[in-house]
């Protein structure tokens, strides 16, 4: 890929076929971090990482209710707000609520959370609206760009019976009409889902209308299944990808050190061992493991950004150095032609197929 200057961070154009447009920094903020994951930030440090991630030129900022119950998207909000509402875009999801709770019954997971909060999950009409308003709220902006229904899988609800009920809740309890409502209304651009499992997001293309989904760890150098039928039907319908987790939770960051984190675990020995033999290809081309994870995702047509979380000012600063270094087009026909990489991948700077 060619160097970009980081004031200048390229800029991607997404149109549906609906004519719903929004403007993607090719890098977005993920905002989870903010949200006290596995430990607590100050609000001085979460406003300088994201003072750095404006200065720098990123445009997209992710957010939910989930990170630390509310608190990554106050924190968000508090740095957007005053900036020209039209020069950046916001999404946010629904599906959980914030409700308040006696202290010790919090149950915040990864997030560090403070007193008083818990989640409450509503996936019908009466739950997208309040969240909705809610969300507005602890952000204090005008609008939200982007509402992602938010964990509707077997991963998140404990089996795949309890994941239908959601759906079913989402699709016949009026869930999914809200969220038409809101984007026919003009309250918001775009709407979709923001999940870890493509076969989800391939029954909500199934049952409804959406613009865009964020697919967080499964189009990844470890692992690219969404090449099978997700992608490709997005590709032809025009529904835009954000794509989240590009690290996999931290083992195409760090390698395959030990303790590396895979999806939210300590990765197994398969991992580690794939991990491994992909950092080996990256280092005889000089390119760092975290280089090659950045990039890779950005050459599959449906992708309009990939979004990486920051708990600092420098490590925004490293993502987006990271990102901007050059990469010898070697590299991808290496890890094509070792099996590391699925060989119907589109590439950067290589043609291949949508």
């Amino acid at each position: 890929m060619r160097s970009r200057p980081h004031a200048s961070l390229d800029v991607r154009d997404w149109s549906s076929p609906l004519g719903r447009t929004l403007k993607f920094s090719v890098l977005g903020f993920g905002g989870a971090p903010l949200g006290n994951m596995h430990r607590p930030m100050g609000e001085a440090e979460a406003d300088q990482t994201l003072q750095a991630a404006w200065s720098l030129g990123l445009r997209y900022f992710d957010t939910a209710p989930l990170y630390g119950h509310g608190l990554s998207e106050a924190r968000v909000g508090a740095a957007l707000r005053g900036r020209p509402r039209g020069d950046f875009v916001l999404s946010t999801k629904v599906g959980r609520l914030v409700e308040p709770c006696p202290a010790g019954e919090e149950d915040g997971g990864i997030f560090v959370v403070p007193p008083g909060r818990r989640i409450a999950y509503d996936y019908s009409y009466d739950g997208v609206m309040r969240s909705h308003a809610a969300s507005l709220a602890r952000l204090g902006l005008d609008r939200i760009d982007i509402l992602f229904v938010h964990d509707i899988d077997p991963l998140t609800h404990g089996s795949d019976a309890a994941s239908r009920a959601r759906f079913r809740e989402l699709i016949d309890g009026g869930g999914w009409r809200a969220l038409d409502e809101l984007r026919r209304n003009g309250d918001v651009a775009a709407i979709g889902a923001g999940l870890n499992v493509t076969a989800t997001c391939e029954r909500i293309m199934d049952s409804a209308d959406p613009d865009l989904f964020l697919l967080a760890g499964r189009y990844t150098l470890l692992e690219q299944d969404a090449l099978e039928t997700f992608l490709p039907t997005c590709r032809r319908r025009g529904v835009g990808v954000v794509i989240g987790g590009p690290f996999n939770s931290g083992i195409l960051a760090t390698g395959p050190i030990p303790g590396a984190q895979y999806d939210y675990a300590e990765a197994p020995s398969a991992i580690l061992a794939r991990a491994a033999a992909l950092e080996a290809v990256c280092r005889r081309h000089a390119v760092t493991l975290a280089q090659a994870a950045l990039a890779f995702p950005l050459a599959h047509p449906a992708v309009v950004t990939v979004l990486a979380g920051a708990r600092t000012a420098s490590e925004v600063e490293r993502n987006i150095a990271t990102l901007a270094r050059p990469i010898p087009a070697a590299l991808w026909r290496d890890l094509a032609d070792e099996g590391l990489i699925r060989t119907d991948a589109p590439l950067p700077e290589l043609p291949g197929p949508c």
